[in-house]
């Protein structure tokens, strides 16, 4: 990924180990990045060959030698915000433009537009050794916050999966949580990291927190479970079982007793989704007033983040946050969600546009620029965040690293990644937009009319037939591609090949959009109840072929008519004009058991 950034030699993608040419490439590219985010009063930062930490009067400042023997400094020192490890020439000795006797090795500490960046000094690193400043790699600050998802991204339909879900959010809070794996032939485990400690600018120790702020996402109010059941054999609220769990889980983070701290304020941050205006915001107050009382947290221990991918949220979101003013911590336009939900709402009005012309129109536009006016009146810069969604493909990083700055261009202080090199890669996005300056200017512009949003995003006229039968196609062949693997091995949110076997990312939300689109099109006639048979039916066959490497897959095209996964599928369109909301969940949820069941009977 980062070589595809960075460019370089083509010849020399594809090979084991490091690779120099490659090396050379992604050095340069790290190089011209620090002198976007940090430059030198003289020179380049390719020219520096030392750096290290000087006292200027009581404070340290970060001096640079070149190979032309000049020394040189940041052109803003504040900049420099600590280190650690031997670096530069013992007091009172020459500089020396050659290799030290002695090789340079520890860290330097940067901080630019609220992220901090670690530069890694090690001479007899092999990278430490082809960068003529010796610095091997640049730690870069990804993310302020990270989110658990207990939602969409997951496939939880019963009392074992929620356990599961529940027992790792556990071991987040509590700071066991590990991950084994194998990489080379090799058992290696993944722990969660502790801080960081430096020497300040004044020479006393600090540290930095080793690890971002954990959110939680609970599922909607729509979801029942029976995990637990009531006194009368009804299932619960899925979401209420999640919050109590989420904090009683927290207590561990809240009192200071686990082995890594989350919250640095005392609180704890749930992110609610598919909400459908202002009632069912208050709800969600009221649910997590409850809460507190029963654990024994201060009021307002629990934040609110507001997942805004609702019609009746988006439209009504300044009074969102007003009911929910002492919680809300977050906002964010979740457009994969609320083109599902914008499909279903003008079902009944009209065939809508292609799914690749949705982020053309009028009233996403309108939606996007009024979550973030709506944030900045509320007040939230500097307090709160307000989000953008998805980058799909985790494989296409230089075309993200090229588009996604335009969401930090249009306010967005946080935004949703596939991976964490995605992270990384977009943090640079932090660096070169002041994100804080950015939404001053913003608020200073007239306000979206709402209005808007209420645009219907229909068809002006009728597509050829070439044009529909590409958008039944593609539809298809990603709802299958998407539910097989939710279905059969449960797995709520993988990299799918489109047709052209570029892999997109894919969860329940760009599987409500494909259903909804294609139910859409059949109620209005575009497409008819045998078309969409005949292109499932030849759209199985490319998914089994994509997933014929993978053991644990099964094919669906050995029994159609009694594979799980295919006939649900097909359900989630011939029946998508009647499922409450476009919402998949249930139809997945109903299969997923059915699969496991199958499963248990066979052993």
């Amino acid at each position: 990924a980062g070589f595809a950034v960075a460019g370089g030699d083509s010849n020399a993608k594809g090979t084991s180990g490091y690779n120099p040419v490659r090396g050379s490439a992604v050095i340069d590219f790290a190089n011209g990045l620090l002198d976007e985010i940090a430059p030198l009063t003289t020179g380049r930062w390719c020219e520096v060959t030392r750096l290290w930490p000087k006292y200027v009067g009581a404070c340290l400042q970060l001096e640079m030698l070149l190979k032309s023997g000049e020394t040189t400094s940041l052109k803003t020192p504040a900049l420099f915000v600590g280190f650690t490890g031997t670096l530069g020439p013992p007091a009172g000795q020459p500089l020396q433009v050659a290799a030290p006797r002695v090789p340079d090795k520890g860290r330097i500490f940067l901080r630019h537009n609220g992220l901090h960046l670690i530069l890694e000094i090690d001479r007899d690193d092999r990278i430490g050794k082809a960068a003529l400043s010796g610095i091997k790699d640049i730690t870069m600050e990804s993310a302020l916050t990270t989110i658990l998802d207990m939602e969409d991204s997951v496939s939880a339909v019963d009392a074992e999966d929620k356990a599961r879900i529940y027992a790792n959010i556990n071991g987040i809070f509590r700071g066991t949580l590990t991950a084994p794996y194998v990489k080379n032939g090799v058992a290696m485990e993944r722990t969660m990291s502790p801080d960081v400690w430096l020497r300040d600018t004044k020479g006393e120790a600090c540290t930095l927190p080793g690890r971002c702020i954990a959110l939680v996402r609970n599922v909607g109010h729509h979801m029942f479970t029976d995990a637990v059941m009531t006194e009368a054999g009804k299932m619960i609220p899925e979401g209420f079982l999640d919050c109590f769990i989420t904090a009683a889980s927290a207590l561990q983070d809240l009192r200071g007793t686990g082995q890594r701290s989350n919250s640095r304020t005392g609180s704890l941050y749930i992110v609610k989704p598919k909400m459908h205006g202002p009632g069912e915001v208050a709800l969600t107050s009221r649910l997590f007033g409850r809460v507190e009382e029963v654990m024994g947290l201060r009021r307002n221990t629990i934040k609110m983040g507001i997942m805004d991918e609702e019609r009746r949220t988006s439209v009504n979101l300044r009074e969102c946050l007003r009911v929910a003013a002492e919680r809300a911590f977050f906002i964010n336009t979740g457009f994969l969600d609320r083109t599902g939900d914008e499909i279903h709402t003008c079902m009944m009005a009209g065939p809508v546009v292609p799914k690749s012309d949705m982020k053309s129109q009028a009233w996403i536009r309108a939606y996007e620029d009024s979550n973030v006016d709506v944030g900045l009146f509320a007040g939230l810069p500097g307090k709160g965040q307000i989000g953008k969604g998805m980058w799909a493909k985790p494989d296409s990083m230089r075309a993200m690293i090229d588009a996604k700055i335009a969401e930090v261009m249009a306010g967005a202080s946080t935004a949703w990644v596939p991976s964490p090199s995605a992270g990384t890669l977009h943090s640079i996005h932090y660096h070169r937009c002041d994100v804080l300056a950015r939404q001053m200017q913003l608020a200073m512009r007239a306000p979206v009319n709402v209005e808007k949003m209420l645009y219907l995003p229909l068809l002006p006229e009728t597509p050829s037939k070439e044009v529909i039968n590409h958008e039944l196609r593609e539809n298809a062949q990603s709802i299958l591609g998407y539910v097989v693997r939710w279905v059969d091995l449960g797995v709520g949110c993988s990299k799918v090949p489109d047709l052209s076997n570029v892999g997109l990312m894919e969860d329940r939300a760009t599987l409500r959009i494909s259903s909804q689109l294609l139910a859409n099109w059949l109620y209005h006639g575009l497409i008819n109840e045998a078309d969409v048979r005949s292109t499932f039916k030849d759209m199985a066959k490319v998914v089994d072929q994509q997933n014929a490497n993978d053991r644990s897959y099964v094919p669906m095209c050995a029994n159609l008519d009694n594979n799980i996964p295919y006939q649900a599928a097909l359900k989630l369109v011939l029946a998508g004009r009647e499922a409450p909301n476009g919402y998949t969940e249930f139809t997945l949820h109903e299969a997923r058991r059915k699969a496991k069941a199958n499963v248990m009977a066979r052993l």
